[in-house]
């Protein structure tokens, strides 16, 4: 491997993101075959400011920008393929619409459905201590039966695969081999630093951290759960960071095992062209981060 930075990504529509240090890239795979490329740079506030580097506050920060920059990934995509079928592309604001009904329902699914379930229970578990774990677990549990039905989209199944695609790439890179789809095709769909893994830290910890809060009122726990969010997501991302660096200890290979798992729904097998678009993107980011006076590429099709 070049250097000991953990490159990542994400799947987009008919795409993947790549992300380094300093620089993104996108590969979205058109109707008409070809495959369309498009490169920024990142300007990381974790670079510009040392406090942001500090343990569980950096989780924090990086949350943020991910989401940020997923947004954007998924805007560049989305409109690759509208501008294809000549439809209007979408608006930053339709796309940031959708993200807030996304965030509005995941605030319904896994804070305010879990704490309804936590009161239909409350009269049968004693302690404060059992409700709340119950909630926690109530919580994981909505979060696989989440996936396993959005998996069932056809439309899902191909976001997935890309998914895949990504894993096997970075797995490929990791391991020092050459970027072929030959040498991607033999590597697993699973990987320890996967966002499918932080969401399910974020719900252990969560189901930890909550247990050990005292009674209270419904609005003062749904309150909690909202304000203590960066700090469980501080701690998750400390989790996962960790996890992928030491799978040789068995200790982080037993944290990492649920993750992995969950991964099962969450990823698919790729086709060639899926893992030649994921190797596309990370190939144009190490190019940039290997040679910082290129200019980053926008929109060249290939």
């Amino acid at each position: 491997m070049a250097d000991n930075y953990q490159y990542g990504g994400q799947a987009v529509i008919e795409g993947v993101m790549m992300r380094g240090r300093h620089h993104y890239a996108i590969a979205v795979r058109k109707e008409n075959n070809t495959t369309c490329v498009m490169s920024e740079q990142i300007g990381s506030y974790t670079q510009k400011n040392r406090f942001l580097r500090l343990p569980f506050i950096r989780g924090i920060v990086a949350l943020g920008e991910s989401l940020v920059l997923g947004l954007k990934s998924l805007q560049y995509s989305a409109n690759q393929l509208m501008e294809t079928e000549g439809e209007e592309e979408l608006s930053f604001w339709e796309i940031t619409l959708m993200m807030i009904f996304a965030i509005g329902l995941t605030i319904l699914l896994f804070v305010a459905l879990p704490l309804f379930l936590r009161s239909l229970v409350a009269k049968v578990l004693p302690g404060t201590f059992w409700r709340n774990l119950f909630e926690g677990l109530s919580r994981a549990v909505i979060l696989v039966i989440y996936i396993s039905v959005i998996s069932l989209l056809s439309d899902i199944q191909r976001v997935f695969a890309y998914h895949g695609a990504e894993h096997k790439v970075i797995h490929t890179y990791e391991a020092g081999e050459e970027l072929t789809v030959d040498n991607a095709k033999s590597k697993t769909t699973l990987h320890p630093r996967c966002g499918t893994s932080f969401l399910l830290y974020v719900v252990m910890v969560s189901a930890l951290v909550f247990s050990f809060l005292g009674e209270q009122t419904f609005l003062m726990r749904f309150a909690s759960r909202l304000l203590l969010l960066p700090l469980i997501a501080g701690i998750s991302y400390e989790l996962i960071k960790l996890s992928g660096k030491h799978q040789s200890f068995i200790l982080w290979r037993i944290l990492s095992w649920p993750g992995l798992m969950l991964q099962h729904l969450t990823t698919r097998e790729p086709d060639d062209g899926q893992l030649e678009v994921a190797i596309l993107a990370l190939k144009e980011v190490l190019s940039l981060e290997n040679n910082n006076n290129v200019l980053p590429i926008n929109n060249q099709e290939v």
